[in-house]
């Protein structure tokens, strides 16, 4: 995983007995939770952001994940709830967890050693555009960012079956953008920033496709020699986990979230 760049994390003492690396980790998830919310990416109680405990590797890893039952703006770095690939607690807490709804996260954790960070919305952009038989068109600026790294799972119904994850794992392979058919949408990332980067782009790839869509006119359609090289452009940037960072700490300062108020 990335270590992250110094913030305003490093300056919110550990609880005792918790590493730094954990406690900066918590404090980077209860926010981009208050972010998801900030934004409006909330589904009443429902629905996931996870992030892979450092120093837990292999059968062993760990994840920081949403108490079953809050709001995404009830989140703290505190109770996020430690767990295994089963879902089971791994820190004392106290709260429940929606096992069910960690079946999608954990399977993609297990299978993606780059997937330290997945986030998964219902927002109504992402739903739509899951619903149309072409799925997202890469036509606009965002969504050619994301050319040949869109992937697409079928609909098999609420996602509470563990029979479900091997397909939906073979579903993703090694892209990092999932439309959920008939269902949502699913960004993976190698920490925190980069994940809500990708999910970003790839919500307001839906949001103009929409758009555009209610226009009149056809749709202009991007040459595909200019397509095929546009996510080099933005993928090869050297300072790519820099930018991600800077605009994860600039729209948590937007939308007013300290992390000593959430610690």
């Amino acid at each position: 995983m990335n270590a992250p760049l110094p913030t305003e994390a490093t300056r919110v003492p550990a609880p005792a007995g918790m590493s730094p690396e954990e406690w900066t980790l918590r404090l980077d998830l209860a926010a981009c939770y208050r972010l998801f919310d900030h934004l409006g990416w909330t589904e009443l109680i429902f629905n996931h952001i996870t992030a892979r405990v450092p120093g837990h590797e292999g059968a062993a890893a760990r994840y920081l994940i949403n108490p079953f039952g809050l709001h995404y703006a009830e989140v703290t770095a505190r109770n996020l709830i430690c767990i295994d690939l089963a879902g089971r607690v791994q820190d004392g807490s106290t709260h429940a967890v929606n096992a069910a709804g960690f079946v999608i996260h954990s399977a993609v954790h297990a299978a993606r050693d780059d997937a330290h960070c997945i986030m998964h919305t219902h927002t109504t952009a992402g739903c739509a555009i899951s619903c149309k038989e072409e799925g997202l068109r890469h036509d606009n600026f965002y969504s050619a960012m994301m050319y040949g790294d869109v992937a697409y799972h079928e609909y098999e119904g609420v996602t509470t079956s563990l029979d479900e994850q091997p397909r939906l794992v073979a579903s993703l392979g090694t892209r990092n953008h999932l439309i959920l058919r008939n269902h949502g949408l699913l960004a993976v990332g190698p920490d925190i920033p980069g994940a809500f980067n990708r999910l970003w782009t790839l919500q307001r790839a839906c949001e103009i496709q929409l758009a555009s869509d209610a226009g009149a006119g056809p749709n202009r359609q991007i040459d595909l020699h200019i397509l095929e090289k546009v996510p080099a452009t933005r993928v090869g940037a050297s300072n790519r986990d820099h930018v991600n960072r800077m605009a994860f700490e600039a729209m948590l300062r937007r939308a007013g979230i300290s992390r000593a108020d959430i610690s």
